[in-house]
């Protein structure tokens, strides 16, 4: 069963047509990278899923939400089903990792402070990090970081992961890392699609691969 189906899909952005003829159709449990260099638009496709950018034309289907013709009001329930993690972190500089967690709960809907203990307790441990919830954003480092933006992202269990380039800010080894634990996610049930430019993960972790070139979106063979 596809969790995203896309055909004949355009994508503009301020006039600009940034993909054209995009199909796509990405089934449960998959891990998919999208390729391509910066400003290719990568970020752009995946900003179409959650419905933070329209989309010009075509049929266009995420998790049974049509996207042509999708509703202000119903957009927080589709986020709710998928994960965001971001390049640059976007974790709350004024609070601890506990407390950015309870955050995303509270905000979505979580009322009972067990059960939000219990989930960021689960979150921390799945991503390796279960002794840093009274650690400050600032207090570490950019892998730590980028562990604890994937345990928000999985906080309320979705179906599908978006992870826009989270390796480009860490070293190689670091990186690698993260992919493996993106892909131990996968391996829970969430499909998760990766955009990267950095083409030795794909050696490293071979995956269906799609590159954005030229304004189209095209599957690597």
């Amino acid at each position: 069963m596809s969790l995203i189906s896309y055909h004949a899909v355009h994508i503009h952005q301020q006039e600009m047509i940034v993909l054209e003829d995009v199909n796509l159709d990405i089934g449960n449990g998959e891990f998919v990278y999208l390729i391509g260099p910066v400003g290719s638009g990568k970020s752009s496709l995946m900003k179409t899923m959650y419905g933070e950018l329209d989309i010009a034309d075509g049929t266009a289907e995420v998790l049974g939400y049509d996207m042509r013709r999708i509703k202000r009001g119903q957009i927080p329930a589709l986020r709710k089903r998928i994960g965001i993690v971001f390049q640059d972190f976007q974790l709350l500089i004024d609070r601890n990792i506990h407390d950015n967690l309870d955050f995303v709960l509270r905000a979505t809907g979580w009322r009972e402070r067990s059960a939000r203990e219990q989930r960021i307790r689960e979150v921390l441990e799945q991503v390796g990090m279960e002794t840093k919830g009274y650690k400050m954003p600032h207090e570490l480092s950019g892998g730590e970081q980028q562990r604890i933006v994937i345990a928000r992202a999985i906080l309320n269990s979705p179906e599908i992961i978006l992870a826009d380039e989270p390796t480009g800010n860490l070293d190689v080894e670091t990186g690698k890392r993260i992919v493996e634990l993106l892909r131990s996610i996968r391996d829970t049930g969430s499909t998760v699609i990766m955009s990267t430019h950095n083409l030795s993960l794909l050696d490293a972790f071979p995956a269906r691969a799609f590159r954005c070139e030229n304004h189209h979106l095209i599957e690597e063979p």
